[in-house]
């Protein structure tokens, strides 16, 4: 038998490595329906196959500041979100690693001291309304998309939302999406759409685009 060089270096066979996991940004504005897209694939998909991911996990703490400051914070402006934690998440996931992502208490406007464990999956959605805005982040995903949704429409869906599971007054709701919402979306999320490979109007609704993004996941975890 021959003997071995030792000058040799072992060899990995890379057809045995799983393949690294595609991911998904999904933008757009407030109440668009980014939620219901992302939640209805994961669905379809499967839990065991896909890791979601969503940006209002990554507010940053504001247990320094008032309950008065937080409430009239500008929670739509990019400086609101603490984006090296998320690409230091995401960068952990594309390397297999499960991440402690943040637990966000809206009741008191501020991280939680809860974490929630995410594990790699082959897919990886990442929703939120400025997903598509932060560059580093931006050049991660595979597939950018932007939900697109009229604005009359985007505040009644957060009007509703925000009375009935955040606790708040219609008129709270209405002063917050004059002075910081709508300013925030015309400045920053709106522009973000011109990043996205897909846009995908009438929102959370629109049952085509769903299922054109379901066959290409479909198509991606058959390669896998």
């Amino acid at each position: 038998m021959a003997a071995s060089d030792p000058n040799d270096t072992p060899t990995t066979d890379v057809a045995k490595l799983p393949p690294a996991p595609f991911l998904i940004g999904v933008a757009g504005g407030t109440c668009s329906g980014k939620t219901t897209i992302s939640e209805k694939l994961t669905e379809l998909a499967g839990d065991d196959h896909v890791a979601l991911i969503k940006l209002d996990s990554y507010y940053k703490p504001r247990t320094r500041t008032d309950q008065e400051d937080r409430i009239v914070s500008n929670y739509d402006h990019p400086d609101a979100f603490d984006w090296p934690l998320l690409n230091d998440h995401l960068a952990a996931l594309k390397a297999g690693a499960t991440v402690p992502v943040p637990v966000y208490d809206y009741t008191c406007d501020d991280r939680s001291d809860q974490v929630r464990l995410v594990e790699p999956g082959r897919i990886v959605v990442v929703e939120g309304i400025l997903v598509l805005y932060d560059v580093a982040l931006r050049e991660r995903f595979d597939l950018r998309v932007f939900v697109d949704a009229d604005a009359d429409i985007r505040l009644i869906r957060r009007l509703t939302r925000d009375v009935a599971e955040r606790g708040r007054t219609a008129e709270s709701v209405v002063a917050q999406y004059l002075a910081t919402v709508r300013p925030s979306h015309e400045q920053f999320i709106e522009p973000s759409k011109r990043y996205a490979d897909v846009i995908l109007p009438g929102g959370g609704m629109n049952v085509a685009a769903i299922d054109l993004l379901h066959a290409r996941i479909r198509e991606l975890l058959k390669v896998g």
